[in-house]
């Protein structure tokens, strides 16, 4: 399973679908209380049409880590950044 880690340390899992070289790639972001898989569906379909798909679990849902800090949109961008 990949996971990046972040500067504090907490462990954020990833999907990466599809072609890496594709010119557009599309994020999936979940809201709360869902998680990467919610989005399968979707990312089969643009996987199929050639397109990279991306989405991760949010710092304290699915498998990533679960830290008591860190839970606004700043951090949140700043993870998601870290997946590609």
């Amino acid at each position: 399973m990949p996971y990046i880690k972040t500067n504090d340390g907490t462990d954020i899992y990833y999907k990466d679908w599809g072609n890496n070289d594709a010119a557009t790639t599309v994020v999936f972001s979940h809201g709360r209380p869902l998680n990467s898989d919610n989005w399968e569906n979707q990312m089969f379909f643009v996987d199929s049409k050639g397109y990279r798909a991306v989405a991760r679990d949010r710092r304290g849902h699915g498998r990533s880590g679960q830290p008591w800090s860190g839970n606004n949109m700043d951090t949140d961008a700043d993870d998601l950044l870290r997946c590609w």
